[in-house]
């Protein structure tokens, strides 16, 4: 009986924005409904790598620096039929040597979990997924001495401060990339910026994220207006764990869509505040 030749490993290399497209396929495989453009907007702002047979995409995974001090993980995705293979853990040791010495933060799946655990990552919080099709919102309503205004790249370091008081990160090319793709608004009080939202599309329709406030009554508002006249359409939000925003947010039409697990490898960042993150750019970027 002839010999059965052992099938062909699977090679790693960089990722390129020419994999978007087929990034995009498999993402869909998974249950995960990116466009060819959220592909090419993750690529385009950090680094990773695709695994690769005879010429077909079966795996990546992806990181994002913010700064030198952290860097955030994630499409992390491996083909159904290749699953159970050491291809994740192969991924992610890839990831940690090009991440270097920076704290490392991810959103990990349950499937996913256990292997980030052993790799030292430990569970922190978490992050809830809601979206759906947008009931009626009324236009929120400003209290004296407040406004809205639209936000541009002039803003760029009125938004850096208001993120790295939130999050404790360097983030500002990715913020200047959310401004380029996506729209923004501020809230001020009293002439001085207080908070932002960004609104874009993604999958299967928006995302609001991210939303920065230093309450919840503020951040309400940063998402209100961009849910107002939209009836109908599909938005995607997600929220850190503890948000006092779920229910109004179901109640608008928004419902939970599953909750991943925020996990860490070395020190979180330290957020200075007021400002607080309400809604995350989308669960891989944090």
């Amino acid at each position: 009986m002839a010999e059965i030749a052992a099938p062909e490993a699977l090679t790693l290399r960089a990722i390129t924005l020419g994999d978007a497209a087929l990034g995009a396929e498999l993402s869909r495989r998974v249950g995960w409904p990116y466009r060819r453009e959220d592909w090419e907007f993750a690529i385009g702002l950090g680094g990773g790598v695709v695994g690769v047979r005879d010429g077909k995409l079966l795996a990546t995974a992806l990181w994002w620096p913010y700064g030198e001090g952290h860097a955030t993980l994630g499409m992390i995705i491996v083909a159904p039929e290749e699953q159970g293979a050491g291809i994740g853990k192969r991924l992610m040791q890839t990831l940690l040597a090009q991440a270097g010495e920076r704290s490392l933060m991810l959103n990990a799946t349950v499937a996913g979990e256990p292997l980030y655990a052993r790799l030292g990552f430990r569970a922190h919080s978490g992050v809830r997924q809601q979206h759906g099709h947008v009931l009626a919102v009324a236009s929120p309503e400003l209290d004296v001495g407040e406004r809205l205004r639209p936000g541009s790249a002039a803003d760029l370091s009125i938004l850096e401060c208001l993120d790295g008081a939130a999050t404790g990160l360097e983030r500002g090319p990715t913020l200047a990339a959310l401004l380029q793709c996506g729209e923004c608004l501020i809230l001020e009080r009293a002439g001085q910026p207080v908070g932002f939202s960004i609104l874009r599309a993604f999958g299967r329709g928006h995302v609001i994220g991210p939303v920065v406030a230093a309450n919840e009554a503020d951040a309400r508002t940063l998402i209100a207006c961009w849910l107002h006249g939209r009836t109908g359409q599909f938005v995607r939000i997600d929220l850190p764990f503890g948000s006092g925003l779920c229910e109004w947010l179901e109640q608008v039409g928004l419902a939970p869509a599953g909750d991943v697990t925020a996990m860490v490898r070395g020190d979180l960042p330290a957020a200075s505040g007021p400002a607080r993150l309400h809604a995350l750019i989308n669960q891989a970027l944090g």
